[in-house]
């Protein structure tokens, strides 16, 4: 009887080890905290976590396994299995998404931002451009128009610009610098530091960022209605892992993503209505500038960077056009027009 009993336990955690081997983890590299920038990713992880009774766990980490500037290095050698990272960030690298970052490029909604993003990435140029870092689109990370924050007079005219130092990456970073204004790249993590030190005299974010890296807590103005752009920020997978996924894991992550995007815009909206009580919670002054000063900025910005894109672009054998067309196209579409 002893013998049958050992022989049995024996065999089950056998069988334990066996289960544990059989199971799939994936990590995923992230940065700051969790916000409503991530919350797409953590949806899927909990989806995916419900679709395969445990099998399938995605481990998300804020940090803890790199800088958000080398997310797209660590994907390329599979150091993790999934990663955030921005366009703006290292545009030499990805620059067909950089599309998307174009100034007044004309999204007005986090609905149509998913469509374009999705639009985009699903371009043969696209892909080809991301798998040369062993990495596959997963899903955008849709933000809203950014505006800048700053300290002590708020800004009225686009003269107020000129020299201005703003934290602004991309194609918004252009967008400033073709008002005068001197853009830097400083980390999202690195803002708050940045401005308050005075190495940077503005912040433009989008407002989620605002409150989770802290930004509008030092600030004295909000420009509400700015909205020289956004961001944009995939989350893409090391291609040999997906790859690598049975067809039911692979079947469990990919059915996920819609809901997982839609939960993120839900979540989003509801941010966004609380937005108005944190700045008067806050003292934060509302700038609304006059839009003559809007027009002006995008005359200065939107048509020279966007055709300066195109030629950059089409230099270096990237359909440029195609892409701004698909742009344009996909937001009538989503427009019903």
């Amino acid at each position: 009887m002893k013998n049958f009993l050992a022989s049995a336990v024996a065999a089950t955690v056998a069988a334990s080890f066996a289960t544990g081997a059989l199971a799939t983890e994936w990590n995923v590299s992230l940065w700051g905290k969790r916000r409503a920038f991530t919350e797409h990713v953590e949806k899927l992880a909990e989806l995916v976590d419900q679709k395969t009774n445990g099998e399938f766990k995605i481990n998300i980490s804020y940090g803890g396994l790199s800088k958000n500037k080398e997310n797209l290095d660590g994907i390329s050698i599979g150091a993790f299995e999934m990663a955030q990272f921005c366009a703006g960030y290292h545009r030499d690298k990805n620059p067909t998404i950089t599309v998307l970052e174009l100034p007044f490029l004309g999204v007005n909604t986090l609905e149509e931002e998913v469509a374009v993003s999705q639009a985009v990435y699903a371009h043969p140029a696209v892909q080809k451009d991301l798998a040369r870092w062993n990495a596959k689109l997963l899903m955008p990370s849709p933000m809203p128009q950014y505006n800048i924050v700053g300290r002590g007079e708020p800004v009225k005219t686009l003269d107020d610009f000129k020299g201005m130092r703003v934290r602004a990456t991309g194609g918004i970073g252009k967008a400033f610098e073709a008002v005068g204004a001197v853009p830097t790249s400083v980390t999202a993590t690195e803002a708050y530091n940045a401005m308050e030190s005075g190495v940077v005299d503005t912040v433009a974010f989008a407002p989620h960022a605002h409150l989770a890296f802290r930004t509008i807590d030092i600030a004295d103005w909000w420009t509400e209605n700015l909205n020289p752009g956004t961001v944009n920020c995939p989350v893409v997978v090391n291609i040999d892992a997906y790859e690598a996924l049975t067809d039911e894991e692979r079947a469990a992550l990919d059915s996920s993503i819609d809901e997982a995007l839609q939960h993120y815009v839900d979540n989003y909206k509801q941010l966004l209505v609380k937005w108005d009580d944190v700045l008067k919670e806050k003292g934060v002054q509302r700038v609304r500038l006059d839009d003559a000063v809007i027009a002006e900025f995008r005359a200065r910005a939107a048509d020279p960077i966007r055709e300066q894109w195109i030629k950059d672009m089409s230099a270096q054998g990237i359909p440029a056009q195609d892409l701004y067309g698909l742009v344009q196209d996909t937001l009538k579409k989503a427009r019903g027009q």
